[in-house]
């Protein structure tokens, strides 16, 4: 793997992009394809949480809201995951190690099952 050039073009963020060799571009790239996955995820937990309140649905409009409100905080978990996650792996890749797992992906599989819960009770009462 070739080091950049200390004279070559400076590339953002620093801290990813300063450290270990450059990695074979289809690793970075795929890396990139895991980025924008996240942000997909998160536009529609963002998405899903606005249609909770903007339509008219038969469930509880306390339980509605409080799945709302946790969609939303899941949407901007899932872009933080998607900047750190894409960060993290990179700088892996660059020093030749082993890729770190997503760190919120637990954090938003469990919040969509407490929103979704939280919808289907509002739905039977």
């Amino acid at each position: 793997m070739a080091r950049a050039p200390e004279g070559g073009p400076r590339r953002f963020p620093r801290r990813v992009y300063g450290v270990g060799d450059e990695p074979d571009p289809r690793f970075s790239l795929a890396n990139e394809r895991t980025f924008l996955a996240w942000v997909r995820t998160s536009l529609a937990l963002l998405a899903a949480g606005v249609a909770l309140e903007a339509l008219a649905l038969p469930v509880d409009a306390d339980l509605r809201l409080a799945s709302a409100v946790v969609f939303v905080v899941l949407g901007l978990l899932a872009a933080a995951q998607s900047w750190l996650g894409w960060a993290r792996a990179e700088r892996a890749l660059r020093r030749a190690r082993p890729l770190p797992s997503p760190a919120l992906a637990p954090v938003v599989a469990g919040g969509v099952v407490l929103a979704s819960a939280l919808l289907v009770v509002g739905m039977l009462l």
